[in-house]
């Protein structure tokens, strides 16, 4: 197939230079010609099959052409974004087979046995007689297999949940990971961002190809003296346990006075913020993009823009904060009841609600008009 494709690019080539030697005239009648026999061949051929070398030449030369041009191609803009799409999952699927091994039920009955005969056990108390027993197993498993038989968990202890955790302590934890994006030329780019929880302001120190533990580090040293005043205030990171993030990055942040917090294997929940922007991300924006290179993918160095955050439910800077110890970003606070209109007749719905409700859309309106007329650093 690579030398059916050399071969198409070839003759291409050579039609273009003996285009060079013919008149304006000669050009025009030509192209007329073609353009009639287009026509004709689309009415007797429904849906064109073109092959891979054909789609590659076509994607090439499609560049090439104007804007108004491309709709009349037999292929749509979209259509080539999906076979990008579509060349990529071939390059990056994983052969492995999914999911994990099943549990045996012999082990699965020795669990519940455990836990009924002991009721105050709880989910590590009875991983670690198992492994006693010479039985691996993790505790989200035995976790699983407790609610699956009916058994409910052992009395919680006075520690915090994971989840009662992230809200109490919002205000100063951050989240960090990689993102990666592939390109046309089939290269694989990494994004390193970070994650304020509480605002949900996301800031990307840098983008490589080649991303080691050293030049993580040195991100994070530039990261630190971004928020200024504020990365004092910054208590906990969570992150995954990546190689990338080495002794050497979390000596940069425990000498700020930042608790490292490592996830647990294969716990995407743990850091259910920065996964979330993730798909975010991919979503909202790098699947209706085609990424030409490393500096095409670093788009918007430092904070992400504001219609790609969530704005907090908590309100806005107390009184006597100056606006540049505020955080950065938009706050929406509900209106006053007292200073609401009277109530319509038969009206269910508080009209404070309503104003708070009209107020927010027109904020988000405008925040995202102005995200598009700036989106050509995107």
């Amino acid at each position: 197939m690579l030398i059916r494709l050399v071969y198409l690019f070839m003759v291409r080539v050579f039609g273009w230079l003996a285009l060079l030697a013919r008149s304006d005239a000669t050009k025009d009648a030509e192209i007329l010609v073609l353009r009639h026999e287009v026509a004709v061949l689309r009415r007797q051929v429904a849906r064109p099959r073109p092959g891979w070398a054909d789609r590659a030449v076509l994607a090439a030369l499609a560049r090439l052409l104007p804007g108004h041009l491309r709709l009349h191609l037999i292929v749509t803009p979209g259509t080539l974004l999906a076979w990008h799409r579509r060349l990529l999952r071939k390059k990056w699927t994983d052969p492995g087979t999914p999911g994990r091994p099943p549990v045996p039920g012999e082990l699965r009955a020795l669990v519940e046995q455990l836990a009924r005969e002991n009721p105050r056990w709880g989910h590590r108390r009875i991983q670690g007689e198992l492994l006693g027993l010479g039985y691996r197993v993790g505790e989200g498993t035995i976790r699983r297999i407790l609610a699956a038989a009916g058994l409910g968990p052992a009395p919680r202890r006075t520690s915090p949940t994971w989840r009662q955790f992230l809200s109490t302590q919002a205000s100063g934890i951050l989240a960090c990971d990689f993102l990666h994006v592939d390109t046309v030329l089939l290269q694989r780019v990494y994004v390193l961002f970070v994650m304020e929880i509480q605002t949900r302001t996301v800031h990307i120190p840098g983008v490589t190809a080649h991303p080691t533990g050293a030049w993580t580090a040195r991100q994070a040293r530039n990261l630190l003296m971004d928020p200024g005043e504020r990365a004092s205030g910054f208590r906990f990171l969570i992150r995954d346990r990546d190689s990338k993030f080495t002794t050497a990055f979390d000596g940069v942040f425990s000498g700020n006075g930042t608790r490292v917090i490592k996830t647990p294997v294969r716990s995407p929940r743990a850091n259910s913020d920065a996964e979330r922007f993730v798909g975010t991300l991919r979503r909202e924006c790098l699947d209706h993009m085609l990424i030409l290179g490393e500096r095409a993918s670093s788009w918007c160095p430092g904070r992400v823009r504001p219609a790609l955050q969530r704005p907090p439910s908590a309100p806005g800077p107390a009184a006597g904060t100056s606006a540049a110890r505020a955080w950065p970003h938009r706050r929406f606070q509900r209106p006053n009841r007292a200073q609401a209109g009277p109530r319509w007749p038969g009206q269910r719905v508080p009209q404070s609600s309503l104003a708070s409700a009209k107020r927010q859309v027109s904020a988000y309106a405008r925040v995202l008009a102005r995200d598009r007329s700036s989106a050509s650093c995107w």
